[in-house]
């Protein structure tokens, strides 16, 4: 296969300004256990930060494919102009009393700000593709991963900010992308997309292959933005009740684990186009709801037991989301594509919602020593969908073939 002339280097600088932009998402979460100790949080403020995000990038998502955003205007620039947005408002949070009702609309606004970054971020590495489509979507979904990871390194980097420091340095590393986002440029492949189909609602619905590949695709999101919203708390509480210390569970560890699942997004898309997506799919939910599961046991063994278990889980819970889109995007018809992946995206964020506010209701209810048995659900379900999909006639159509 000949390479096309500068991909690795606009690859690059696209992956890299994916990752800085993307920290903003989970600034919030990485600065929850500094903003409980004010005392100035509810348990239904803390989930807030996070489920603001979501909600704002289900609607920037939405307005962006409806208006045909990326379309109209250079790419690089939409991104740009979303990593700005973003990183602004990740500064704006440092100047919110903790617990004031600015701090979510702050986080609303940059998730909204987000949805202009990285589907527009996914588009512009996938005009480089040649013959390599899946491992692309596995490179920018690493991307998002380390970005949804960093801002936990934040702490560590910085001195005497407290809950300050994620959004500080997230909203600069924003700035940052938006510059970076400006020497990169699209690849041959970058074509104009057609406008949002509501008609694909119907067909998303109804049609057997894609309302199992969907089905699949919420039981994954049921689990992962909520695992990635409270690991953080999880691993806080978890060091105090067990008298561990900071050095060994502390921010580096949050960080590790959300982050470790870079490298699985990669080696999960290489292995579902050579063994099949429903099955590359099945196995990382059976294995991340286990670890869900086996998280309450892991409480009370060994700390080392822990830390290897919620490593596995940051590996499991991120590895098969790539193959959900490349799945939808193959049992798609060709001019209504663009339009399934983006309500895909949208129905998945919506869900997002419900289980990363009500995750802590159910942790303080029950003890955080469970809470992410809940999580388990929606692998359960998933595992249910894509074997169900892997028995029909249209699974023939993922991956040349292999199911």
């Amino acid at each position: 296969m000949t390479e096309l002339p500068g991909k690795a280097r606009h690859l690059a600088l696209i992956a890299l300004s994916q990752v800085l932009a993307l920290s903003v998402w989970f600034a919030g979460a990485a600065a929850l256990p500094g903003l409980q100790d004010t005392g100035a949080l509810s348990t239904f403020d803390g989930a807030a930060l996070s489920s603001a995000v979501q909600l704002g990038f289900v609607l920037g998502a939405l307005a962006s494919a409806s208006l045909g955003v990326a379309d109209r205007f250079d790419a690089r620039k939409v991104f740009a102009s979303g990593a700005l947005l973003a990183g602004l408002m990740s500064l704006c949070a440092l100047l919110t009393p903790p617990g004031s009702l600015l701090m979510p609309f702050t986080r609303m606004i940059a998730g909204a700000a987000l949805a202009f970054v990285y589907p527009v971020g996914m588009k512009l590495a996938a005009s480089w593709a040649k013959g390599d489509t899946g491992l692309l979507i596995g490179l920018l979904v690493g991307a998002l991963t380390l970005g949804s990871a960093s801002p936990h390194l934040a702490p560590l980097l910085t001195d005497g900010l407290d809950w300050r420091a994620p959004f500080a340095v997230s909203g600069l590393a924003a700035l940052a992308s938006a510059a970076l986002i400006l020497s990169s440029r699209a690849g041959p492949a970058f074509r104009r997309a057609p406008g949002f189909d509501p008609r694909a609602i119907r067909l998303t619905l109804r049609d057997p292959g894609l309302a199992r590949v969907n089905l699949g695709y919420l039981g994954h999101m049921w689990e992962l933005y909520a695992f990635w919203a409270w690991v953080g708390v999880f691993v806080a509480i978890w060091t105090q009740e067990r008298q561990l210390a900071q050095s060994i569970s502390g921010p580096g560890l949050t960080f590790a684990i959300v982050a470790i699942g870079a490298v699985s997004s990669l080696g999960a898309g290489w292995l579902a186009d050579r063994a099949g997506r429903t099955l590359v799919t099945s196995l990382a939910m059976t294995l991340s709801g286990s670890c869900a599961l086996l998280s309450a046991w892991a409480w009370s063994a060994p700390a080392l037991v822990m830390i290897v278990l919620l490593l596995i889980y940051g590996i499991t819970v991120i590895a098969d989301s790539a193959q959900f889109s490349a799945a939808a995007a193959e049992l798609a018809p060709p001019d209504k594509a663009g339009s399934i992946l983006t309500l895909q995206t949208a129905m998945g964020f919506a869900l997002t919602l419900v289980t990363v506010q009500l995750l802590p209701v159910w942790a303080e209810h029950i003890g955080w020593r469970f809470a992410f048995w809940p999580l388990a659900l929606g692998p359960i379900v998933g595992v249910w969908a894509m074997l169900s999909l892997r028995r029909r006639p249209e699974s023939r159509a993922l991956a040349d073939g292999r199911r």
